[in-house]
């Protein structure tokens, strides 16, 4: 086995999980490749879904058997999962910061946001509400989350990045609608106090929500929200807000662990592959949102047309970001101390 380091107690249960599902090994005879995807908690059924068209694609190809093992969970917590050790080749995560801190300990090359068309994200989301059938609270937008008696449902931005995303759309629309971002800080910290548990991840967060039915409003990546109508038919709506934020999930090639298991090759077929308009029909069939126009203008009823706000215009840049609203001591631990 490849993996051989004493991983920290944080990484450890998502690590043996990731043994259980079978890890990659050096194949030797130069025919099969073998594969580890580390990425984030929603991605898990379309990339079961595109791991078996990527396969038939590149052994069509190369004449190789391919096989491609996954390992999800808070995307937070999946990067530093790679950086103390878990040996991914690749990583799909929910932001590029994530992506960042792997390549700040120097396992991949810095400039990897460029390698891949429109900022190596092959298809994005954003953050939508999800409701009860009926929506008894008649939650329309996000003033409505802070109302008496409303519980809203959210993971933990320390560990997820879609509650990161969360986050900054609730304070972009606070500073936009109230004029300034201390009247943001406010209702954002009322917005935290309606949060009853915070979940480590997105997917976490939507079993709180839908099987654990705590809550009465969840928020969500909209490709989360499309799954549970699709697999709860008539128990849940989605609301769309009036402002949201363009989430951009990143994907790169661990560089150096691909090359070390001499899968640099494969794994950035895997990528660009992504990028095809059979992989975007798939991405629009699981609820993100094509970079291909055509494709989008394809399911363009999947996906409303919103106003969105992104991460730099708005925000200064992820690294900006993350200091101030999501650091030790940033805004996030303010808030939430005084709970």
């Amino acid at each position: 086995m490849r993996r051989t380091l004493i991983f920290a107690a944080l990484v450890a249960i998502n690590f043996l999980a990731v043994l259980a599902a079978g890890c990659p090994q050096s194949a030797g005879d130069g025919l099969t490749v073998e594969l580890l995807n580390v990425s984030y908690d929603p991605t898990r059924d379309f990339y079961r879904e595109f791991n078996a068209l990527f396969a038939e694609s590149y052994g069509r190809k190369t004449g190789k058997i391919v096989k491609v093992d996954q390992s999800h969970g808070g995307s937070g917590k999946q990067a530093r999962s790679v950086i103390m050790g878990l040996e991914a080749d690749v990583v799909t995560l929910a932001l590029a910061f994530d992506i960042d801190a792997i390549a700040d300990h120097n396992l991949m090359a810095k400039d990897w946001l460029g390698k891949l068309p429109d900022n190596s994200a092959p298809f994005t989301s954003t953050i939508v509400f999800l409701v009860r059938s009926g929506n008894s609270k008649a939650i329309k937008d996000w003033d409505d989350l802070v109302k008496p008696g409303v519980e809203v449902i959210t993971p933990n931005p320390k560990t997820s990045g879609g509650a990161r995303w969360n986050f900054l759309a609730a304070w972009g629309y606070a500073r936009k609608k109230l004029g300034d971002d201390g009247k943001a800080r406010d209702f954002v910290t009322e917005l935290f106090k309606h949060v009853p548990v915070l979940g480590t991840g997105a997917r976490d967060s939507t079993t709180t929500f839908v099987k654990n039915e705590k809550g009465d409003v969840l928020l969500a990546w909209e490709n989360e929200a499309q799954l549970c109508l699709r697999e709860f038919p008539g128990k849940y709506e989605i609301v769309t807000p009036s402002l949201s934020i363009l989430a951009e999930p990143s994907v790169a090639v661990v560089d150096k662990v691909a090359k070390r298991h001499g899968n640099e090759e494969a794994a950035r077929a895997y990528l660009e592959f992504l990028y095809t308009e059979e992989a975007q029909e798939l991405a629009a069939k699981h609820g993100y949102r094509p970079r291909s126009d055509t494709t989008l203008k394809k399911h363009a009823e999947k996906f409303p047309k919103l106003e969105l706000l992104t991460i730099d215009g708005d925000f200064g840049g992820w690294a900006k970001a993350q200091k101030e609203f999501f650091a030790e001591g940033g805004v996030f631990d303010q808030i939430t101390t005084k709970k």
